[in-house]
């Protein structure tokens, strides 16, 4: 299983450009295998913008988005986009995309978000096609495509959704590369991500699909400190009604339950735990415990490090 770094899911993660560039370039100088950035609207830089700047000043390590709102963007802007950053990344991009959240999308940016599975179903029936062909013509609820790009230096870019339900789990096996997971805990990836989306992909007769699971990560030799601190980062993700649902899918209360936390023993093994019950990559938001930030994420990433490869 590879491992990767996600920064800026946590309110206390730096998403200045120019820290996010530096963050990039130094996970690859670590060893990690990807580093992957959320689109957050009104918060923090574009995010192919900033991979595509990452991947002008890194070599090897895998660069991905997680995940591109897809409401506010045309699939022609973005597979013209995703392109042109995968371009600049030599082709180390992976291209997350999700529907986001009823309350981002209607509230902040004043948009329909009118059934999400059958939107990201056309979305795909438009970028692919693009992506991987040059033109599409599609005509659908949603979409009514029928357009041509010419990237002469194009490359090919991996299309991964963020998948949790059945139905877009069905999209990320039988459309798309794979999923990228926020908030899907051990039981829920063994028992409900993993099994679907392995079989939507084996029905469709395309390749196993890429499991990419996020989660908070800390190592402390106070569990309950951490566990506390990871209450107060990221609980307020356990409000959006589709990380609910793989909360309850893993029969716990919030966020800070499936946060992997605890000394450097537990949290190995918690990490390896996700390997066996069917991820194919585990990516860190690492968050600090304690008085000495700098120190409890340094001790993290030591941790994280000595796993890759």
């Amino acid at each position: 299983m590879k491992i990767g770094l996600f920064v800026g899911g946590a309110p206390t993660d730096k998403i200045r450009l120019d820290e996010v560039v530096a963050q990039g370039v130094q996970a690859e100088a670590d060893g990690f295998d990807s580093y992957w950035l959320p689109h957050i609207s009104a918060r923090g830089p574009d995010a192919l913008t900033a991979l595509a700047l990452v991947g002008t000043q890194t070599e090897r390590i895998t660069l991905g988005t997680g995940v591109v709102p897809t409401y506010p963007r045309h699939p022609t802007m973005l597979a013209q986009q995703a392109i042109t950053t995968q371009i600049a990344a030599g082709g180390r991009l992976t291209l997350g995309i999700g529907p986001s959240h009823k309350p981002g999308i209607e509230n902040v940016l004043g948009l329909s978000y009118d059934r999400p599975a059958k939107h990201v179903e056309e979305y795909l029936a438009v970028l692919r096609p693009l992506i991987d062909e040059g033109k599409v013509d599609f005509d659908g609820d949603f979409y009514n495509v029928h357009a041509e790009l010419a990237l002469s230096d194009g490359l090919p870019v991996s299309v991964i959704v963020s998948a949790l339900a059945p139905r877009m789990l069905r999209l990320g096996g039988a459309v798309a590369d794979g999923t990228v997971t926020w908030m899907a805990g051990v039981k829920a990836i063994d028992s409900h991500v993993a099994p679907r989306i392995n079989a939507a992909a084996e029905d469709a007769g395309r390749p196993s699909p890429r499991v990419v699971v996020g989660l908070p990560v800390a190592v402390t030799d106070d569990e309950s400190a951490g566990r506390a601190q990871a209450a107060e980062l990221f609980e307020r993700y356990g409000t959006l009604v589709n990380y609910r649902r793989i909360l309850d899918v893993e029969d716990v209360e919030g966020p800070s339950e499936v946060a992997v936390v605890g000394n450097e023993a537990e949290v190995e093994r918690q990490i390896r735990a996700f390997a066996d019950a069917g991820a194919t990559e585990f990516v860190a938001s690492v968050f600090p415990v304690g008085d000495d930030a700098d120190a409890s994420v340094a001790r993290t990433q030591a941790l994280l490090k000595s796993l890759v490869g």
